[in-house]
């Protein structure tokens, strides 16, 4: 039988500023991504977020993004590789102290947004950043893009790495993100990213947003927790998957 986890980027309240419906979302995942302040998040919203995830049997990683509130860690900042690094391990040790007290332990590291990109085409920053997540922990997971510079870095410091994939956005065919940016970037039908996300777990392979295939490896699927669809397209996928005889669990 097939497995995969099914992930969230998700705790990235601010405050009395609501992202998301974490509430909702939880209980359909096996896996989520907190935020850990840099890009959003705070103390307060990091304690709700481990005992959510904690109440409902879910495996708790760290999100680190770059330090960029006002643009959730979505704008390309200028950081040296040395700064990622202690920028990370910050932001790490930030969500391993509420995990702590909830008795709980770390899942998983996923970087977020401009942070995840740029390891896309930046090596020296990749490795950066997967340094800081074998010096913490040799066993924890670092979750990155498959068939990437990403995957070269974490290879090449010899940090342990998990592939994963996302449903609700489009590839191109040289097997990157499409750029929000790009029309047809984002999906937000539940109906269209449950079918990718059967495709992407049984076939191996789904349609290129620029033309062609292209090939998915991968062990978790992401779904984004900002998308105002996040919670219908999570349902969808988590049905389609198990109708198609695909168990749901942490890896």
């Amino acid at each position: 039988m097939k497995q995969i986890d099914l992930n969230a980027d998700a705790g990235e309240s601010f405050g009395p500023w609501k992202m998301g419906h974490d509430e909702a979302l939880f209980p359909l995942l096996t896996s989520v991504n907190l935020a850990t302040g840099f890009h959003a998040g705070d103390p307060r919203t990091m304690q709700k977020s481990v005992r959510l995830a904690k109440a409902h049997g879910v495996a708790v990683g760290a999100h680190p993004g770059f330090p960029d509130l006002v643009g959730f860690g979505r704008r390309d900042l200028a950081i040296k590789p040395e700064e990622a690094y202690t920028d990370v391990l910050y932001q790490i040790g930030a969500l391993f102290a509420f995990l702590k007290v909830e008795g709980l332990v770390l899942h998983h590291v996923k970087p977020h947004g401009a942070l995840y990109l740029r390891m896309l085409k930046d090596r020296a920053l990749a490795e950066a950043v997967a340094q800081a997540v074998k010096d913490f922990d040799p066993e924890l997971p670092l979750v990155l893009l498959g068939g990437t510079p990403m995957e070269d870095a974490a290879r090449a410091v010899g940090a342990r790495y998990v592939r994963e994939a996302f449903p609700d956005r489009a590839y191109l065919s040289d097997g990157r993100l499409a750029p929000r940016s790009m029309a047809g970037a984002v999906i937000r039908d539940p109906e269209r990213a449950a079918e990718r996300a059967v495709a992407m777990v049984l076939e191996g392979e789904i349609e290129a947003l620029d033309g062609g295939r292209v090939r998915i490896e991968a062990e978790t699927l992401c779904v984004h927790g900002d998308n105002p669809e996040a919670v219908a397209i999570a349902r969808a996928v988590r049905k389609a998957l198990e109708a198609a005889g695909v168990r749901l669990a942490a890896y």
